[in-house]
């Protein structure tokens, strides 16, 4: 494979917390049979990704797209991932670095968590 996709979360202390996040990496990949998809935290548990895209570079990956699974662009996504991403153009000369936007500004997903929203309002007890 020649492009990943990277699916990149804050990390926690709780391991229970990556459980979501696992299974939506396992989702995605299931659509994407031809790219590789990885989970990756930026701190509190592993991998971090400078050590993900590093291990998808070993494995012959040109292309990464990172999607922060974040719900808005906080402090983290505005200082520390374009920091990052820096570090691993620098690191990876050849590699083609994509950054999306943060997954809870996508208006699809703002749906979605509206509809979720309006459903448990509207569920009978």
């Amino acid at each position: 494979m020649t492009k990943a996709l990277v699916l990149f979360a804050h990390g926690a202390r709780a391991a229970s917390w990556a459980a979501p996040f696992e299974r939506l990496r396992d989702l995605t990949a299931a659509r994407l049979p031809d790219c590789a998809v990885r989970l990756a935290f930026l701190e509190l548990m592993e991998p971090r990704l400078p050590e993900a895209v590093s291990s998808l570079v070993a494995e012959g990956v040109e292309e990464v797209t990172v999607v922060p699974v974040f719900l808005g662009q906080g402090g983290h996504l505005l200082r520390d991932l374009p920091m990052l991403a820096d570090g691993l153009r620098a690191a990876h000369p050849g590699l083609r670095l994509n950054v999306a936007g943060a997954v809870g500004e996508d208006p699809g997903v703002l749906a979605a968590m509206t509809d979720y929203c309006v459903r448990s309002v509207a569920a009978p007890e």
